[in-house]
């Protein structure tokens, strides 16, 4: 989704420390349909960046807030998280990024200050770790976005569905100019999602076997980061056929659909690859599939790692047994990935190490099935 002509910097202009007005598309209430409408943006304040967004994408992880799965608190809002654009203007206090910077916006903050960012162990920032599902600005719970007065919520601290978006300082990853900002817009999430998960919380290695459970934009990336790993055998498993080829382009070697099959899909993988999997993903957000995609990895060193968001009251149960020998069970968010990891999958992209099919070829295949 492109908001606007591609620029190439943008110098202090007229509107900074001004009120901006632009067209957002703001939903009023949970399940209601997003209006296009104009909307003010504040000013950055202390440690907050302005950015005019030029590109955004949809995540089903959108869809999920708007529908008001998280208990449908914050409205009216804005959503979208998975963007890219050039800074307008910074707030008091931040030092690392100007006027004209090209930006990728993400709800995964790195303060560096905190004790969890001090460590290193994971990429949860402890200031900032139960903020980003609120609908303020960390900075002074209120709204940077209002409509004739009205203040409009912010989503993941982001809200990237708006021509304009005030963002926290930690949020926002200075990238090279030069990468095409409609495509690196999908390693605000869910490219950055699957790779993460596949190098970071996989581990895949060389010679691996992994089972990936939906194959859209962040299974696909969780292939094609398999593939970069050396797996050497990548099961790929979508009720959807017309996945199948687009999924072989990403590095899945084997395609198999649930509903082509006389018994549950967990056996089927178990029996094809002598035991299990060394590594299964789980990247729809159904927690029966999440059960699957544990009970197909390997159950002395198998690794099971959900990317998927299910509804907030659905729970996955399972005996304690299933990971008596070894097996291991985790959450990826944003696949484990860092901030600062950003900057260099976008130059990964730039120098072809991953490429170019994981933006490129996932943003078109994408819009293929989107016009479908």
């Amino acid at each position: 989704m492109q908001q606007g002509k591609r620029q190439e910097g943008l110098m202090a202009s007229s509107t900074e420390a001004q009120v901006i007005t632009c067209k957002a598309g703001v939903v009023w209430e949970a399940g209601q349909p997003i209006t296009i409408q104009q909307i003010e943006v504040a000013p950055p304040q202390s440690k907050e960046v302005r950015i005019k967004i030029t590109h955004t994408s949809l995540c089903h992880t959108d869809i999920y807030f708007w529908k008001g799965k998280d208990g449908g608190a914050w409205f009216p809002r804005i959503l979208g998280h998975e963007g890219a654009g050039i800074v307008e203007s910074v707030g008091r206090e931040v030092t690392e990024l100007k006027a004209g910077d090209h930006v990728i916006p993400t709800y995964m903050a790195e303060c560096k200050e905190c004790e969890l960012c001090h460590r290193g162990k994971n990429n949860i920032c402890q200031v900032f770790r139960f903020n980003f599902m609120n609908g303020v600005a960390y900075t002074d719970k209120k709204c940077r976005f209002s409509v004739n007065g009205k203040p409009i919520y912010h989503f993941f601290g982001l809200s990237t569905f708006s021509e304009y978006t005030v963002v926290h300082a930690s949020c926002v990853a200075k990238v090279n100019p030069e990468a095409p900002l409609d495509k690196i817009c999908l390693l605000g999430c869910g490219v950055s999602a699957g790779f993460g998960a596949a190098w970071n919380a996989g581990k895949v290695k060389p010679g691996d076997s992994v089972a990936i459970f939906g194959l859209g934009t962040i299974g696909l990336a969780v292939a094609e980061g398999a593939r970069i790993a050396g797996a050497s055998r990548i099961l790929g498993i979508d009720i959807d056929p017309r996945k199948e080829e687009i999924a072989k382009r990403f590095g899945v070697t084997e395609f198999l659909n649930p509903s082509d099959l006389d018994k549950p899909i967990q056996e089927v993988i178990t029996e094809m690859t002598e035991g299990g999997v060394d590594s299964s993903y789980e990247c729809v957000g159904r927690v029966e599939l999440m059960l699957c995609a544990l009970q197909c990895s390997h159950p002395v060193w198998g690794k099971t790692v959900i990317l998927g968001l299910d509804e907030i009251d659905k729970k996955m149960c399972f005996s304690p047994l299933e990971l008596h020998d070894g097996r291991k069970l985790k959450l990826a968010p944003f696949g484990c990935l860092k901030i600062s990891d950003v900057p260099k999958l976008v130059d990964k992209y730039m120098n072809n190490v991953t490429s170019q099919s994981s933006c490129s070829q996932i943003s078109s295949k994408l819009n293929k099935y989107i016009g479908e």
